[in-house]
């Protein structure tokens, strides 16, 4: 089998010493107590399966490599977790990975909503010509620029709302901020970013 990811080649080369047979019972033992033969057995039995549920579920074949990857790691870092009881060893590893998917969806979306409120500064709802992508990365970057310039409580709420994706009740109870003070922030800060847009707009 093809390698998935870099250095998966040694599972996949160690696959061919591993003697058998096999049966899922022993190799979900063998894996639970930490026997390095019944990784690189699981990543031969299942390797292709878990890639290729990531790949119908993402559309987009690296990161479905990543996905299978990050299973393989967090199932055998954490592979006292796992309860023959509850489920064979193959249950576990797909249920792990239907996990990692919609983490990687959660990335993505959470991406495209960061672009999306930095672009709506840039130009109005209606305008859709071929140089809007160009325009939002720009803006992006000087919003950015921006952003390291403001007042560090700002700051502080801004970055965790962009790159955490968090709402307003949940930065005051990350950060031990009162609501209203969260609110307030967001507001200067946001009119802050807008202002620079503008200006920046007006001179071009």
């Amino acid at each position: 089998m093809t390698a998935l990811w870099p250095g998966s080649e040694v599972l996949a080369a160690g696959a061919a010493t591993v003697t058998g047979p096999w049966s899922d019972d022993l190799l979900a033992q063998g894996f639970a107590e930490g026997d390095e033969a019944c990784l690189t057995e699981a990543y031969r039995r299942w390797g292709a399966l878990l890639f290729t549920i990531a790949f119908r579920k993402l559309g987009d074949s690296e990161e479905a490599k990543d996905v299978t990857q990050q299973v393989f790691v967090g199932a055998w870092r954490g592979r006292k977790g796992f309860d023959h009881d509850r489920g064979s060893l193959k249950t576990w590893l797909v249920g792990i990975t239907h996990k990692k998917i919609a983490d990687a969806l959660e990335r993505r979306s959470r991406n495209l909503r960061n672009h999306d409120a930095v672009a709506t500064f840039a130009s109005p709802a209606d305008e859709a010509n071929s140089t809007a992508t160009a325009d939002a990365v720009v803006d992006h970057v000087v919003v950015m620029d921006e952003l390291v310039q403001l007042p560090a409580p700002q700051q502080t709420v801004l970055r965790m709302a962009f790159y955490d994706d968090l709402s307003q009740s949940q930065i005051a109870e990350r950060t031990g901020m009162p609501l209203g003070t969260v609110k307030s922030h967001t507001r200067r800060g946001m009119m802050r970013l807008k202002h620079r847009l503008e200006v920046d707009g007006e001179a071009h």
